[in-house]
């Protein structure tokens, strides 16, 4: 539907692209100009960072402060130990209280470069839904909560019904995440006066199911509102790139690394991506995307800079444009690329370049080292490697050996002693 929004975070939304659905968009909005509202997105702590799959939910909590209203920030350390199954073919591992908590204080390190925490109204705050979750009562929660779920609505939602339609196994601790999920809105509704969950459109049978319980238990209107499931114009899942997860953290994926992803952009999604990813106006926004043949470049090197400056900085972007610049324009090593170190001991009497390639992250393994030197794609110090079976020794990387796969991944192969 088309819905002219009158608050300035509706409006944004709207603008920008991020809105998939809303459960009411007339009543949302006349809350959000009412007063401050605060609003959640749940993060499951499976990592110990988020990545960029995850970055249109962080730009909404964002914008949400921008403003004027409180973003909450619910780190699932309750519901992580039973796993979202949604829309995945596997049950995912289970992790210990242990690897749980340094995954959320990774996770934390993301968020303080997004949104401000702190104890103001409109100050971001960050909860744990095991304060609530890990001291229930199995049979007091059944009969309080479980009676108002309906196991027949439960499997009709795709989430469940694709797993099950693929007679792929549901475990019954997966099957209580989403009565799990929609009582973590239910205790922020009642704790925090919370009144918006967002998230992705996957997660829309477990909005609604919060919405409803929060209005059984406690007759509180509450709201719903979720973003597309992002792909590039490819059909590539949002957040991924050749060689892993673009990670959000940087010591997980370097700056360098971080800004090449979005530089690589394809064109279809330049104007796309920088209405989500970046605070430039939208009437720049739409200029940049409108540029054609090899002007589209500056615009993508805009959004790398924009999207870095925000998640790692100004100089964090400023370098690693330096240093791409360096790399492709000039033909030289580059300061800031990633770089292995690799012992003398770890040589011995040589190492061959496609176990350098597999321990740089330029291949996954080394039959896919092999293909890319197969075909004329990996080079050392800019020359072609020709052969599989070349082997590299203690005298080649002094000074540092630069290796690149493809015109646009490279990395830098330091010696130490």
């Amino acid at each position: 539907m088309t819905y002219h929004a009158k608050s300035e975070f509706m409006r944004v939304m709207l603008e920008r692209g991020f809105v998939a659905d809303c459960t009411d968009y007339q009543a949302l909005d006349e809350a959000l100009i009412k007063g401050v509202v605060p609003a959640y997105i749940g993060f499951d702590a499976t990592a110990k960072s988020l990545h960029v799959g995850s970055l249109i939910q962080i730009m909404m909590l964002r914008w949400l402060q921008k403003t004027g209203h409180k973003p909450i920030v619910l780190m699932g350390g309750g519901t992580t130990k039973v796993g979202d199954p949604s829309f995945r073919a596997d049950e995912r591992p289970l992790l210990d209280d242990a690897a749980i908590n340094a995954n959320i204080a990774g996770i934390k390190a993301v968020f303080t470069n997004y949104v401000s925490f702190g104890d103001a109204d409109t100050d971001a705050e960050m909860v744990n839904n095991a304060e609530w979750l890990d001291g229930l009562n199995y049979l007091s929660f059944l009969r309080d909560i479980g009676r108002h779920f309906s196991v027949n609505r439960m499997l009709a939602f795709e989430s469940v019904k694709s797993r099950l339609d693929r007679e792929q196994s549901l475990s019954f601790l997966e099957f209580n995440y989403m009565i799990l999920q929609a009582y973590d809105f239910l205790e922020l509704n009642r704790r925090y006066g919370c009144l918006l969950q967002m998230g992705g459109s996957d997660q829309w049978g477990n909005i609604v199911n919060g919405i409803d319980l929060t209005r059984r238990v406690l007759d509180n209107q509450i709201f719903g509102l979720t973003t597309p499931l992002l792909e590039t114009s490819d059909g590539k899942k949002m957040g991924k790139s050749q060689d892993g997860a673009v990670w959000l953290n940087p010591d997980m994926r370097s700056p360098y690394e971080f800004w090449q992803f979005w530089r690589n952009t394809t064109d279809a999604d330049v104007g796309r991506f920088l209405k989500l990813y970046t605070e430039l106006p939208i009437e720049e926004c739409d200029r940049l995307a409108a540029l054609d043949g090899a002007d589209i470049n500056a615009a993508k090197i805009r959004l790398a800079n924009e999207v870095t400056t925000l998640a790692h900085g100004a100089e964090a972007a400023k370098t690693a444009e330096a240093t791409a610049r360096e790399v492709f324009e000039k033909g030289g090593v580059g300061d800031d690329l990633p770089t292995i170190a690799i012992s003398a001991e770890d040589i011995g009497d040589g190492i061959s370049i496609v176990q350098l390639l597999v321990k740089s992250g330029l291949a996954k393994s080394g039959k896919d080292a092999k293909r890319l030197i197969a075909e004329n794609g990996a080079k050392m110090n800019d020359k072609a490697v020709t052969s599989a079976g070349q082997m590299i020794t203690s005298d080649d990387l002094t000074p540092p050996l630069k290796l690149s796969a493809g015109k646009k991944r490279h990395a830098l192969v330091t010696l130490v002693s």
